[in-house]
């Protein structure tokens, strides 16, 4: 079975009296502990498939399935719920925030949407932290880190709640040519580590040279999946 599918997933946009199509009949499945892509250019729909993948927002028409679960059939609180149970998201401007600690911003998805006790989320943030080489840095605000760190930070958050998958939108987009390279990696290990699945949205050749399958949308069409594996 496969871990996310969709079939003839559209969604639509409406402004004013204007409509305007974003996905037109997509049809894809992803297997569990994948490495994909989804590239194409600006305004191609990778966004909006990311946010319909999310549970952020509801398809137009067709069937999007997330761990066979109907992605359409979910309400607000339901998403909520799916997304903090099984989703983790990793963004290019990190998101972490600025008041918290390091601890802190990894913890905070165990506190928001898991009944986690004291002791057990402390223990899964610290593997979590050791897991990406910053159990060290555990104490300190995001800026006083640098990017690389920040984004490193980022991935464990999104491990924290022990996802099935992780969605990440362009996040090397603001890193360096190394650090990207290392923090690509540590994805790699982390899928490897606990099997979860990275579906990434992104316009970087160095993301495309690591993912064993890429889909190329263009203009909201589903050009060609190609595997690298």
């Amino acid at each position: 079975m496969s871990l996310l599918s969709a079939e003839k997933l559209t969604k639509t946009y409406r402004s004013g009296d204007i409509e305007v199509p974003a996905l037109k009949g997509v049809d894809f499945s992803i297997e569990a502990a994948a490495f994909v892509a989804f590239v194409g250019p600006s305004g191609s729909g990778k966004s909006t498939l990311l946010n319909l993948i999310g549970c952020l927002d509801h398809p137009t028409s067709g069937t999007l399935k997330v761990l066979d679960t109907d992605i359409a059939t979910l309400d607000r609180r339901a998403a909520a719920r799916f997304r903090g149970e099984h989703i983790g998201f990793v963004f290019q401007d990190f998101n972490l925030i600025p008041v918290l600690t390091v601890f802190e911003n990894v913890e905070y998805p165990l506190r928001m949407v898991q009944l986690w006790p004291a002791a057990k989320r402390r223990a899964q943030v610290l593997r979590l932290l050791d897991a990406v080489g910053m159990a060290d840095q555990a104490h300190k605000r995001p800026d006083q880190i640098s990017g690389g760190q920040k984004q490193r930070v980022a991935v464990a958050r999104a491990l924290v709640s022990d996802p099935k998958l992780v969605l990440a939108d362009e996040p090397t987009a603001n890193l360096d040519s190394e650090t990207a390279h290392r923090v690509l990696e540590l994805m790699k290990k982390m899928r490897d580590e606990f099997r979860t699945t990275f579906v990434f949205s992104t316009h970087d050749a160095r993301i495309m040279g690591e993912a064993e399958v890429i889909f190329t949308l263009e203009d909201g069409r589903l050009l060609q999946g190609e595997n690298h594996a």
